[in-house]
């Protein structure tokens, strides 16, 4: 596959030829999955946490090897983030719909009144 700028759709193709490869070892997705499948990516970003504190952004930004390497960690929060998504039959364009509203909703937000008034 030549390298591009992935869509969810592109993603979520990938995922399930993963997921037909080791389907024998791994079993069929079922939603009951995506709770699982939770808890790898958890596992995952906390690999990628261990990076920024021990190694820090600086390297991040700097350090070939380490930028690899944070990249492959973050690859796996995105692959267990996508594996969720289809197990829960989250089509592309229900989760593109869900992200604008999201967005349009932050966008109108005054996150620092409500921050302050969640604390006191």
């Amino acid at each position: 596959m030549s390298k591009k700028d992935l869509t969810i759709s592109d993603m979520q193709e990938l995922q399930r030829e993963l997921q037909e490869q080791f389907k024998d070892k791994w079993g069929k997705q079922k939603p009951e999955d995506a709770n699982s499948h939770l808890l790898f990516m958890i596992e995952e970003m906390g690999e990628c946490i261990s990076i920024i504190k021990k190694k820090g952004i600086k390297s991040i930004l700097e350090d070939k090897d380490i930028r690899n390497h944070f990249l492959e960690e973050i690859t796996d929060v995105q692959n267990y983030y996508i594996e969720v998504l289809n197990c829960l039959k989250i089509t592309p364009e229900e989760f593109s719909n869900a992200y604008i509203e999201k967005h349009e909703h932050n966008m109108k937000r005054n996150y620092e009144k409500e921050y302050k008034n969640k604390y006191k």
